[in-house]
C-alpha cells in the first residue's frame, strides 16, 4: 500500500511498539519472587518513512519479542519497493549484522551505538567506519539519527486515529487487527500526499511493475 510513494521516501526508519489485548497471562518476576497477572499484548515492528510517515513494511510478534532480529527481515521487505538511502534505528537494533544488511542494500545504517562500543570491525566495515564517524562527526551523525524520532509520530498518528488497544480474542484475530490498523494509517497518508504531493495512487501500475522488476 505504500508502492505509491516509492519516488518520495528514501529516508527509512525502524521501530516497536504495543498495542495491548484483553486478555491477560500469568507473569513471574524473577527478581522479585511474585507472580502476577498482566495484559498480554501484541508488539508491531515496523519501517516507516521519514517524509510521509508511510509504512513500507510490519511485522507482529509477541509483546516480549526482541527488536533487533525482525531488523533484517523489515530491511529486505522495504527494499523490494523503495530504494533506500538511509535507515535510521535506536540502539536497540545495534548489531554488526544489521548494519551489513543496511550497508549491502545500498544504504547508510544510522543506527545509535552503545556507550562500550569500539571501532573494532569484526567482520563489517561499515560498523567500523560509522563508529568513526560518530566518535568524530557526531553533530553530523545525530542529525542523521534523529530522524528516527518519526517512528513515534507513525505510532502516534496510528493509536490516535485507530485506537492502540486489540478487541480480538484469538491469536491470528489480533495479528490481523495490527495489520488491518497499519494499512489504514496507509490509507490515510496517500490520501493526504494527494493533495499535497499530487501523487497518482494507482496501485495496479506498481504491482505490474513489480512482477516486470522480479521476471528480470
Amino acid at each position: 500500500s505504500g508502492s505509491p510513494l516509492k519516488d518520495v521516501e528514501a529516508d527509512f526508519t525502524i521501530d516497536a511498539s504495543g498495542f495491548s489485548t484483553s486478555i491477560f497471562g500469568r507473569w513471574f518476576d524473577v527478581r522479585l519472587k511474585d507472580e502476577s497477572k498482566r495484559r498480554i499484548y501484541k508488539k508491531a515492528h515496523v519501517t516507516s518513512g521519514v517524509k510521509t510517515n508511510i509504512i513500507a513494511a510490519i511485522e507482529v510478534t509477541p509483546g516480549y519479542y526482541a527488536d533487533s532480529p525482525e531488523f533484517e527481515e523489515l530491511i529486505k521487505i522495504t527494499a523490494k519497493n523503495f530504494i533506500m538511502k538511509e535507515v535510521s534505528a535506536d540502539k536497540g537494533y545495534i548489531s554488526r549484522n544489521n548494519f551489513n544488511v543496511v550497508s549491502e542494500l545500498g544504504a547508510v545504517p544510522y543506527i545509535m551505538f552503545k556507550k562500550n562500543s569500539t571501532t573494532r570491525a569484526r567482520g563489517s566495515y561499515v560498523w567500523s567506519k560509522m563508529k568513526r564517524y560518530f566518535d568524530e562527526h557526531n553533530d553530523e551523525f545525530m542529525m542523521h539519527y534523529h530522524k528516527r524520532s518519526n517512528a513515534e509520530t507513525v505510532f502516534h498518528m496510528i493509536k490516535r486515529k485507530f485506537g492502540q488497544g486489540l478487541n480480538s480474542k484469538s491469536e491470528i484475530g489480533q495479528i490481523n487487527e495490527v495489520l488491518c490498523k497499519a494499512l489504514a494509517h496507509n490509507i490515510c497518508v496517500l490520501i493526504q500526499e494527494m493533495y499535497e504531493l499530487g501523487i497518482d495512487p494507482t496501485f495496479i501500475k506498481y504491482a505490474k511493475m513489480a512482477i516486470v522488476r522480479n521476471q528480470v
